[in-house]
């Protein structure tokens, strides 16, 4: 399990685009790694959309801010054009990097267990290594919890 201090996993993903992405690509800067479970799903429209909404702000902090689902780059596509998103999605049918960062976990929902995406944000130093672990956040507060840490 990684921890506060870790070396932040890279990974090679493709954005909504079609274009490959790596963590690596934004050393020298704080990145905030989002993992979600899917895209056009209420808690995470609600959370992409906070994310949007506080955009200028993390731009202006200069902080690059991903998010990473298993859905597909065209899925990404149609969910960044649909809700206005101005930040990059990646995609990751292979869990490369949801697993790399442990958050494919059980997940249990009205007594079903199941395995999926446990919605989990990290905050990724200019070094690459990983200053901050918020697990199972909240969708409508993630962004600006983010924000006041990063203020603090």
């Amino acid at each position: 399990m990684l921890k506060t201090g870790d070396k932040a996993p890279d990974f090679a993903l493709q954005d909504k685009d079609g274009n490959t992405v790596r963590l690596s690509d934004y050393l020298g800067r704080k990145v905030v790694l989002y993992f979600y479970p899917k895209d056009n799903t209420p808690g995470c429209t609600r959370q992409a959309c906070a994310f949007a909404g506080a955009y200028d702000q993390f731009k202006n902090k200069n902080v690059a801010v991903i998010g990473i689902s298993k859905d597909s780059v065209a899925s990404h596509l149609k969910f960044a054009e649909k809700h206005g998103l101005p930040f990059v999605l990646l995609s990751d049918p292979d869990r490369q990097a949801i697993e790399a960062y442990g958050v494919w976990q059980e997940k249990k929902n009205y007594g079903k267990v199941s395995m999926g995406v446990v919605r989990t944000t990290f905050i990724i130093d200019e070094k690459g290594n990983i200053e901050k672990i918020m697990p199972k956040v909240k969708p409508d507060t993630n962004a600006s919890e983010i924000l006041e840490y990063l203020d603090a």
